[in-house]
């Protein structure tokens, strides 16, 4: 590591947030409850949907992807922190940890991006009721969603490329659950003046330019709900908006603790904002869009319990 370029770097250490051994025991037993209702819900979440022919509507659609990205988002890091925790040996090689990075800001990406389609179908489905099935046909959603992911793709590799580029020396020492990319900027020992000048170009259009959109589907949902006469009709109306909203918020709550800082202020302290959006907010996306929603808990019954809920229903 010492004076050596990228090509040198063999390995780094990821240890974690704290490395007291009684610590590390309870934040084993505690992340992997979090992996475990992670996986469980989401991987529900996609096969009520995928089961149940009531929920094949764009909403839905979109809501198995965002489960499904959630699914490998949390897979991509966890698994490997659970190891760590469990495990006197704490690297990670240089070409998983750019793996790793890889993932991480593909599917945030991703995941923006999707909510961002799904602002539209309500938008749609709210604003332009007479046009919905034409206006959200499965051919645009599916070219929507494949939108997404190469806008994702492309976002991942421009930055993971430019990571090839950096060099780092000195201190291999990660303070992180996993390899983040505020964090490898910080351990460089070359100039990064591009790697962040980037970053904010294209955070800038990934995640600034769908946050704009999604505020203005809203003012516009708002003002439309507004207009319903009857106080029934505006609350079905904002019903189908909440959960979006809910998850909305906490995704770019969590994400802006991280990301809404200049570099040379980010400090390694950060990882409670970063445990938060990295596996708080895919814990709980599950729950937010089936805790109030009849169409899902009658799919997530009909799954579980077949025929026996429907004798009950």
């Amino acid at each position: 590591m010492d004076g050596g370029n990228q090509s040198g770097v063999s390995k780094f250490l990821l240890l974690g947030i704290s490395e007291s051994p009684e610590d590390q025991r309870v934040l084993f037993w505690m992340f992997l409850s979090m992996y475990l209702v992670t996986v469980v819900g989401n991987v529900l979440i996609i096969l009520a949907i995928s089961s149940d022919s009531r929920l094949h509507t764009p909403m839905y659609f979109f809501l198995a992807n965002l489960s499904f990205t959630d699914l490998i988002f949390v897979t991509n890091t966890i698994p490997k922190m659970l190891v760590n925790l469990q495990s006197q040996n704490k690297t990670i090689s240089y070409a998983g940890c750019l793996t790793q990075l890889y993932f991480l800001v593909s599917l945030v990406a991703l995941d923006n991006l999707i909510l961002a389609t799904m602002a539209y179908d309500r938008y749609v489905a709210i604003c332009r009721p007479l046009h919905y099935t034409t206006a959200m046909s499965p051919g645009l959603c599916m070219l929507l969603l494949i939108l997404c992911w190469v806008l994702s793709v492309i976002y991942g590799l421009i930055h993971t490329i430019l990571m090839t580029r950096v060099t780092f020396c000195g201190s291999r020492k990660i303070y992180y659950i996993f390899c983040e990319m505020y964090v490898l900027l910080r351990l460089a020992c070359s100039n990064t003046q591009i790697n962040h000048m980037v970053l904010i170009i294209t955070g800038c259009f990934i995640f600034f330019t769908p946050l704009g959109f999604m505020i203005m589907s809203y003012v516009r949902i708002v003002r439309a709900i507004f207009r319903i006469p009857s106080a029934n009709g505006k609350y079905k109306a904002f019903s189908t908006c909440a959960s979006h909203l809910a998850v909305v918020s906490l995704f770019y709550g969590t994400l802006g603790m991280v990301y809404l800082q200049p570099l040379q202020t980010y400090s390694m302290k950060d990882s409670v904002a970063t445990v938060m959006y990295a596996v708080v907010t895919p814990m709980m996306n599950p729950f937010i869009y089936s805790l109030r929603n009849k169409d899902m808990h009658g799919a997530l019954g009909r799954l579980l319990l077949g025929k026996a809920f429907q004798r009950l229903m």
